[in-house]
């Protein structure tokens, strides 16, 4: 009797220890400070190094910020920024990460950090991967890798997601959702569509993937190449005289010029719009220490002007300055894609990213989140030009049509003074899918006030605007951004 009391004890153990082993998120991984932040984290951080190519040593940088509400249930949610070329550290430092970043005061120092009330860790385990190998804090031993594309990311991004959910097992039954901005609006669909490839094909583990989400995203040439002429005039930014007279010469598509006429006329709606920051029409744009005298408290610009860009997050986000995006009139073509430098800017024009830079090439931050030093991998930027980028996946029209005709779940949003990626193009390339409507065009609200419009779709299809919302929608409507994800998660009606 001893003897079979003490094997089934053993059993026992023996069963614990596995399955502790098989269920437990590794813990080389666990974040267990930050410097910059006083405090307890409100949920578990994990983050570290994902390997997609083992010859190569090619490696991917993940953050992992646990829910702060019910991880064993909640959604787990991957994030992308796009660029392409951009670090998903944009997400999270400035849109919708677990802290909002306080300056240090001095150029250079480090940040202060306090925790976000509008986190989307609120109501979801959120990962932040920095894709393809050489953005942000990914990279590779072999230089060759920083050739890449669309298509190669999509895969390098499937073996990471392969990866990553091995190595964290314990959260393979939650719904999983694939989400992103920008040019994140390729990233997203291109990997949402080898993810969907490799369930059908057998892929383990099986991932639980249930749909994705993508904000401002580019998707097609022509869809968001004509969309920014009408919505420039219907914003009144340019003359209706002016938009008759490029409509009349260009034939009504404006991203590929037809002849010289319309070639000018396009010339002089660009110079119209030089001095707008396209990132967010509402927003001032400083182009110099001139301008910002101008624009503080002591000018005599009246208050509604000065206080245009501001926003309910309790702590300043970053400042804006002049610039423009590329290329204008078409986010997207096909072949090798700019880079900033190659078109006229050291940095990502209208962004000024001195907190996110500090504090990411801090090497005490580099230690306490598990990334390499910058001696080995060179310094963080918010946008590298360390990648040779070639858009080869085509229209992403074909990509949402196959993922929604199998019913995954789509929200395609939008901030609606976004001159970078028109609202007007991505409702336009939604319609165009054909779906019937089931939700008529209509209001959304927040604390009783409307806050956005919405439409939806057959085949689980959501289109959804943000009111007096820019490229960036989390960053300076924290409360809307989280009010709309909270319910499209939980397939409430907006």
């Amino acid at each position: 009797m001893e003897a079979s009391t003490a094997t089934l004890t053993i059993s026992v153990l023996l069963l614990l220890s596995i399955l502790s082993s098989i269920a437990a998120a590794p813990e080389s991984a666990l974040i267990t400070h930050l410097p910059g932040f006083d405090g307890s984290f409100p949920s578990k951080h994990y983050s570290g190094y994902t390997t997609v190519d083992e010859e190569h040593g090619r490696n991917l940088f993940y953050y992992f910020v646990v829910s702060e509400r019910n991880p064993a249930q909640d959604p787990v949610v991957l994030w992308l920024n796009g660029g392409p070329g951009c670090s998903s550290f944009d997400g999270f430092v400035y849109e919708h990460g677990p802290f909002n970043f306080e300056s240090g005061g001095v150029p250079g120092s480090l940040p202060k950090l306090h925790l976000n009330p509008y986190s989307w860790s609120k109501v979801s385990n959120i990962i932040y991967l920095d894709s393809p190998a050489g953005v942000g804090l990914s990279y590779s031993n072999n230089s060759s890798d920083y050739a890449t594309g669309d298509l190669k990311t999509a895969s390098d991004s499937h073996t990471f997601l392969l990866k990553w959910f091995e190595q964290y097992p314990e959260f393979l039954a939650n719904p999983f959702y694939i989400s992103g901005e920008s040019y994140a609006g390729v990233y997203v669909p291109t990997l949402s569509y080898e993810v969907v490839k490799g369930i059908q094909e057998g892929a383990k583990p099986t991932l639980n993937f249930k749909g994705y989400m993508v904000g401002n995203g580019v998707s097609d040439t022509v869809f968001d190449g004509d969309a920014l002429v009408p919505f420039a005039h219907g914003m009144g930014l340019i003359s209706n005289d002016l938009f008759q007279e490029v409509y009349s010469a260009c034939n009504g598509s404006y991203w590929n010029p037809v002849n010289n006429n319309c070639l000018v006329l396009l010339s002089k709606v660009d110079w119209e719009l030089d001095n707008l920051n396209i990132y967010d029409i509402l927003e001032p744009c400083f182009h110099s220490p001139e301008v910002r005298e101008v624009l503080s408290e002591d000018s005599r610009l009246p208050s509604s002007f000065r206080k245009l860009g501001e926003t309910d997050r309790p702590l300043p986000v970053r400042k804006r300055m002049f610039g423009r995006a590329w290329p204008l009139r078409a986010p997207v073509r096909d072949g090798r894609v700019p880079t900033w430098p190659e078109l006229g800017s050291s940095s990502v024009p209208c962004t000024d990213d001195e907190v996110a830079t500090s504090w990411l090439n801090n090497e005490a931050v580099r230690s306490a989140i598990h990334a390499q030093p910058r001696s080995l991998i060179g310094a963080w930027e918010l946008c590298t030009n360390k990648i040779d980028f070639d858009h080869d996946a085509g229209s992403m029209i074909k990509y949402h049509k196959n993922l929604t005709a199998q019913d995954y779940r789509a929200l395609i949003y939008s901030g609606d003074h976004d001159l970078c990626v028109p609202f007007t193009g991505s409702e336009a390339w939604t319609r165009s899918l054909g779906y019937a409507i089931i939700d008529a065009w209509r209001p959304w609200y927040l604390n009783d006030q409307v806050v956005g419009y919405t439409q939806g779709y057959d085949h689980n299809l959501t289109f959804l605007t943000i009111k007096g919302a820019g490229h960036t929608v989390p960053e300076y409507k924290p409360s809307e951004a989280l009010a709309f994800y909270t319910r499209w998660l939980a397939g409430t009606k907006l």
